[in-house]
């Protein structure tokens, strides 16, 4: 059931991950991040997500023009981005099993 790279895959993705983020916070624990940096910052993780789903939206099918929809006006109403992302993913999920 399991394939040994594929385990080894992620694990490895995770270290890199993990790996990643704490070289961010050893390199930068003496700068003062204000301003546009953390303007700048701040913006990273909604580009990458972005980055990530574009791709499946426009080349998909029509459930995921619906969970784009929906995803989008969960974010115009403020909602947390996890709400955002859980309540496409959810709706992506229901309309395959339904159609």
């Amino acid at each position: 059931m399991f394939d040994g790279y594929l385990v080894a895959a992620v694990i490895g993705m995770g270290m890199a991950t993990y790996g990643s983020r704490l070289a961010g916070y050893w390199l930068l624990r003496d700068v003062a991040i204000t301003g546009r940096w953390k303007a700048a910052l701040d913006a990273v993780p909604p580009a990458i997500l972005m980055a990530v789903i574009a791709p499946s939206v426009f080349l998909g099918t029509w459930m995921e023009w619906v969970a784009a929809a929906l995803t989008l006006g969960a974010a115009l109403m403020r909602a947390p981005l996890l709400v955002s992302i859980l309540l496409g993913v959810g709706t992506v999920a229901v309309l395959r099993y339904v159609t």
